[in-house]
């Protein structure tokens, strides 16, 4: 951490999170001697670091592979997760002190359970690089310099930079730093950002009235599935978990990304839920000619929780307490309609306040992905979140940035 800042360096990295601290990293351990500085204008460093994975950081994944992201093309992607893959990785950070485990779920941590351990290891390791960073400096302008290069700048001053990265995020989380302000310096010197920027891994709202709204706190293990007409655009399968609000967990924050650029083409767009998604059907109707005097909700509550189970006969409009037996054959039908294929109306999305990750960004054709160098301003390179890449939740997107930082540190 440094002040007051040098009025020249070799390599300026603009944003300090996951993607620019180890852009730093490896543009200090590949350019020996080089000035390097990392600006970032968060009041506290590596905050998306510190939340993730609800404060224990999720680092990465033992399987990642380009179909877990979407946004840039999956064969550009797979390009740039190969040159820094999961176990080079798993082999850094031990080098620097951060052990990881590995959890059921695929998802690794750090052993101790502390985000704050990954953070405070990739700020030595930054300095152990030759690498300084200077904090909170906002950059607000970063044009082309009169003898090459770029003039870097803020309300604090100007740096003259022989090269830079941005590294600087998308929209999500934007008391963390990432406001979008990255768009505008990209802008600025040529590129383009996708037509659609949205939120993504966002927690999905249900209108006012919604039943499901509820039940805040249950769970379960479902399919969610969005549909336009008769095209099954995407299909998660995990934990949804209902709120006061609506719908979050896993499941839910996976599918909003497909669903709202769905919508965005079609008002029409439906998400459907299957709780029960080993029973079609047919399956869950021959269960419930067989259940005999068994109560509806007791035939449900074999596999959902209770509370759940009762909703879902509210909504079909049937008496939980009802004989299996003594079902019509339309409230039967409405009922395994309700379980296997819920048409879920959505009102919205908590918005980048809540959302993990951004939709949208500088598209990967406008990148040289052997070095995340710029086609159309040779000298900036990017990673991280600017870029058009936004992958599952499970420590995905924290790969994408270990994987495009460490090709554009080596790179610049």
């Amino acid at each position: 951490m440094i002040t007051p800042l040098p009025n020249e360096v070799d390599v300026l990295i603009v944003g300090a999170g996951a993607a620019g601290l180890f852009a730093g990293i490896w543009a200090g351990r590949t350019g020996h001697g080089r000035r390097i500085l990392l600006l970032d204008g968060a009041r506290t460093l590596g905050a998306k670091i510190l939340v993730a994975g609800g404060g224990r950081c999720n680092v990465t994944h033992d399987q990642v592979t380009a179909d877990a992201y979407a946004g840039g093309s999956r064969n550009a992607i797979r390009k740039v997760l190969r040159r820094f893959d999961v176990p080079e990785t798993v082999a850094f950070f031990e080098d620097i002190g951060v052990d990881l485990k590995r959890e059921d779920s695929g998802k690794l941590f750090p052993v101790t359970d502390s985000a704050r351990t990954v953070l405070d290891a990739l700020l030595d390791a930054v300095r152990d690089a030759g690498a300084a960073i200077g904090y909170p400096y906002r950059v607000e302008s970063l044009t082309p310099g009169a003898g090459g290069g770029f003039d870097v700048g803020g309300a604090w001053g100007q740096v003259a930079a022989g090269k830079v990265v941005l590294a600087t995020g998308g929209m999500s989380l934007p008391k963390s730093g990432s406001d979008g302000g990255g768009y505008a310096l990209a802008r600025a010197l040529g590129h383009s950002i996708t037509p659609r920027v949205f939120p993504a891994l966002v927690p999905l709202v249900l209108p006012g009235e919604h039943l499901l709204r509820t039940l805040s706190g249950i769970a379960a293990d479902v399919t969610v599935e969005v549909w336009r007409g008769a095209e099954r655009i995407a299909a998660i399968d995990g934990a949804l978990l209902c709120t006061h609000f609506g719908l979050s967990g896993p499941a839910a924050l996976d599918i909003s990304r497909y669903y709202t650029d769905a919508r965005l083409d079609d008002p029409q767009t439906r998400l459907i839920v299957r709780w029960l998604p080993d029973l079609n059907a047919d399956m869950l109707t021959a269960r419930l000619l067989k259940a005999g005097r068994s109560s509806v909700g007791r035939v449900l509550s074999d596999g959902l929780p209770g509370r759940l189970a009762a909703a879902l006969c509210a909504i079909a409009g049937v008496d939980a307490a009802m004989a299996a037996d003594q079902l019509t054959r339309e409230a039967r039908r409405a009922l395994v309609e309700a379980v296997t294929a819920m048409e879920v109306t959505v009102a919205g999305d908590r918005g980048f306040t809540y959302a993990e990750v951004t939709a949208g960004g500088v598209p990967l054709s406008e990148i040289r992905l052997e070095t995340m160098e710029s086609r159309v301003a040779p000298g900036l390179h990017l990673c991280g979140e600017i870029c058009d890449v936004d992958g599952r939740i499970g420590g995905y997107n924290f790969q994408w940035a270990w994987s495009s930082g460490y090709v554009a540190g080596v790179g610049v």
